[in-house]
């Protein structure tokens, strides 16, 4: 058994964001520099990138890459999350006649959430601009005019009611429009779950080679973030596609070729709604009377205050004796017949990232700065032992017992066996896949 830290805190680390939204505009900068037609508008109308905004048709060259003959361009990416915002300033190059290359990420993330501004929009624009002072810092200033500006959000805004969001929204684009980029009409909108979960699959196939080498195998895509889960992979054998429920597949035509993927977002299990939903709360609603929200997964020894979604909880512990057991149970109820299980994915070789990363790096089943391989069983494993430590010791992290117990068992409904290897690297565009 790999070694499990003893302080086991649950760290965020600087991937604990949905793997999608740090990706729409990669693709849609790489895909259009390259091609320049039509085809890439009605591809990203599919994918859910961020199609609408103008582009222009100048080339720019940095110094360096002048005499190399490759064209420089620049993109910048706001994924607003559930749980922060943050920006992507992505740096391409493309050699003569090629395929664009992602050459330098800048990021940066700001807490809380988009969300948490609901009720007052105003102070939604500070964060946005300190966000772009960033881009402002690591673009060249000639590159500007012609850096397309977008913000997609995921979850956290699809969780609130239609009013607030677009309230949100309407703040942030004013903010972008009065900004030196290239914004278009369409610049800052939600991104629907299965559009979040095929722009992850884009990304990561495009970063390991599957989408520029013919006939090689693709890889599936694991993505756990506050508010969603998502799970994409290209099936192979066709009673995958006709065993799909309605809403499971989406067609995506790409690079002269048409991709049927599994593809399905599950609002309401990313792991902060998972986390209330097993507490027995439910989203964005204050617990009747203030009553004190308890559960078999928390220390017995515990009670503290939470916050989700701009709501304060009181919570607790239950039990001393059978934590895992306990806890186990009460985790099974809430998945109980809300994810589908696909045979083929066990089959299908699998990168996960968000909070699957860091609640692997935060107890050791993977290296904290250089990610690596492990098992779906690893995460049953750690959960076990946490558990087990905290009918007897004080929780340094009130929820590990709770959080590796339902990744654990979520894996295990997605149809994973308990020798299936997941890939989790560090980061997503920065991190050499």
């Amino acid at each position: 058994m790999r070694k499990i830290p003893n302080h086991g805190t649950l760290r965020m680390t600087k991937v604990a964001y949905p793997l999608g939204l740090c990706v729409g505009l990669f693709i849609y900068v790489a895909y259009i520099k390259w091609h320049r037609a039509s085809a890439a508008q009605a591809f990203f109308t599919i994918a859910g990138a961020a199609s609408g905004a103008r582009w222009t048709q100048q080339a720019f060259s940095s110094p360096g890459s002048a005499a190399r003959g490759h064209e420089v361009f620049y993109g910048i990416m706001f994924d607003a999350g559930s749980t922060g915002t943050r920006i992507h300033v992505f740096q391409f190059a493309r050699p003569p006649g090629e395929t664009p290359t992602l050459t330098h990420e800048t990021f940066k993330a700001l807490k809380p959430g988009l969300s948490a501004y609901a009720d007052d929009v105003e102070k939604s624009a500070q964060g946005i601009q300190e966000l772009l002072n960033v881009a402002k810092q690591h673009i060249p200033y000639d590159f500007w005019k012609a850096t397309p500006l977008v913000l997609k959000a995921t979850a956290g805004l699809r969780l609130l009611p239609g009013e607030k969001a677009q309230k949100l929204l309407q703040k942030v684009k004013e903010v972008f429009k009065a900004s030196p980029f290239l914004v278009g009409d369409d610049c800052v909108s939600i991104m629907n779950g299965t559009d979040e979960g095929v722009s992850a699959w884009i990304t990561v196939n495009f970063l390991t080679g599957s989408l520029k080498t013919p006939g090689s195998s693709s890889v599936g895509m694991l993505d756990l973030g506050g508010g969603s889960t998502q799970i994409t992979f290209l099936p192979r054998v066709e009673g995958t596609l006709q065993a799909s429920p309605p809403g499971h597949l989406t067609a995506l035509q790409m690079f002269n070729r048409t991709y049927r993927l599994y593809s399905y977002s599950y609002l309401g299990l990313g792991l902060m709604s998972a986390r209330l939903a097993i507490l027995g709360g439910v989203e964005g609603k204050p617990a009747e009377n203030d009553k004190e929200l308890v559960s078999p997964c928390l220390s017995p020894r515990f009670r503290g205050e939470w916050e989700h979604a701009e709501v304060t909880y009181r919570i607790s512990g239950q039990t001393a004796v059978g934590l895992y057991e306990l806890c186990a149970s009460r985790v099974s109820e809430v998945l109980r017949n809300k994810v589908h299980k696909t045979e083929e994915a066990q089959h299908v070789d699998f990168y996960a990232f968000s909070y699957y990363y860091d609640l692997a790096a935060s107890f050791g089943l993977i290296d904290a700065e250089k990610g690596g391989s492990l098992v779906v069983g690893d995460f049953e494993i750690a959960a076990k032992y946490v558990c087990r430590t905290l009918e007897t010791q004080p929780p340094s992290s009130p929820f590990a017992c709770m959080d590796l117990t339902y990744i654990s068992l979520l894996l295990q409904e997605f149809g994973f066996p308990g020798d299936k290897v997941l890939k989790t690297p560090p980061g997503l565009c920065s991190s050499g896949l």
